[in-house]
């Protein structure tokens, strides 16, 4: 039994045949049963709550579902997931949240004891580097598998996207990229990863353009050698509060001097900023951009996220910058390995 049909039940069935479906549930679900009719329509709902007090009003056992079930129920409707709603359901307690098509069967079902969101974006993954600077640990396994703890790089960024309800995820793979595909031929957290083979080096955006498939309208790319635990709802919403056609998450970036810096105006000392600090933003190698600019991309050219970004820029398109809070370090080099191996013996 998949987990979508463990939580159906017939509104023909009885309150005993309710009762004895959650008593087999184990202590991590959520005790709440979704009561279809003969079409497999949804109609209502029943917790184990709901159950509880109409025993205690002495409601038959036998008593079919239709007549006690909660017909006002909460659902999201496939297609526009509406994540300020889904926000209002958690407020409200509620841990399972269906989605359903427009004929109101259930597609899937969000449990948030076990995710955090469920947000309507495809993920691309770029994985196809060589990662020269790390070698000889690179001489032969691909950068994205290095283990971090016990874990490839990798799977933290899958995992923590799976963790937000993405459900298609690509990585596009070129160098050792049969160990990739051999990592990712089997599901990870119950969903399949796509990998994309990349026929020739193409920078960091270039092999977008081998993904054949897109399912949702909003596409977040990002490079598969980050350790970060950026929240990807927050960078979503902000995406769409600001009607953005591309947003870069970035990282702050402070730059001290420790001298007395002049003013000048050409010789002419104009004043002292006695050791000043600077503060920038740096790109973090993590994007979300609306799905119809990716024809932008040339075909079989060597295209960066930089040139795109530029791209974008000179054709006033809206590019904006999500400033990134949390940890987040770009596995380039030695030093940065051994800071996120380091760093990921405080995480829980």
């Amino acid at each position: 039994m998949n987990i979508k049909d463990k939580y159906l039940i017939y509104e023909s069935e009885s309150l005993l045949s309710a009762l004895k479906r959650l008593n087999e549930f184990g202590s991590s679900d959520s005790l709440t049963l979704f009561v279809i009719n003969n079409q497999a329509q949804l109609v209502g709902t029943l917790t184990d709550g709901d159950i509880r007090r109409q025993l205690v009003n002495n409601c038959p056992l036998s008593s079919s579902l239709h007549k006690i079930m909660h017909s006002n129920f909460r659902y999201l409707q496939q297609g526009k997931i509406n994540i300020q709603k889904l926000h209002q359901y958690k407020e409200e307690e509620i841990t399972l949240i269906p989605i359903l098509d427009e004929n109101k069967h259930i597609v899937d079902i969000i449990n948030l004891k076990t995710h955090r969101s469920y947000l309507p974006i495809d993920a691309v993954l770029m994985a196809g580097g060589k990662g020269e600077r790390l070698r000889p640990l690179t001489e032969n396994t691909p950068k994205p598998l290095l283990k971090v703890g016990n874990k490839a790089i990798i799977d933290y960024n899958v995992e923590r996207l799976i963790l937000y309800g993405v459900k298609n995820i690509s990585v596009t793979v070129n160098y050792l990229k049969e160990q990739l595909e051999e990592h990712f031929s089997k599901p990870i957290l119950s969903t399949q990863i796509n990998c994309v083979r990349e026929p020739q080096f193409l920078g960091t955006i270039g092999s977008l353009k081998f993904v054949t498939k897109f399912h949702n309208d909003i596409i977040l790319v990002m490079n598969s050698d980050l350790f970060t635990n950026i929240n990807y709802e927050d960078f979503y919403l902000h995406f769409i509060e600001h009607n953005a056609d591309m947003s870069v998450a970035c990282v702050p970036y402070t730059v001290p001097i420790p001298y007395g810096i002049f003013e000048l105006d050409g010789r002419i000392i104009k004043g002292i900023q006695e050791k000043p600090t600077y503060h920038f933003y740096a790109n973090a190698g993590i994007y979300l951009i609306k799905k119809n600019l990716l024809s932008k991309i040339p075909e079989n050219k060597f295209f960066n996220a930089t040139d795109f970004i530029e791209t974008l820029i000179k054709e006033k398109m809206k590019v904006i910058r999500f400033p990134l809070t949390g940890y987040w370090i770009d596995i380039g080099k030695h030093e940065e390995y051994d800071k996120a191996q380091e760093l990921v013996k405080h995480l829980n």
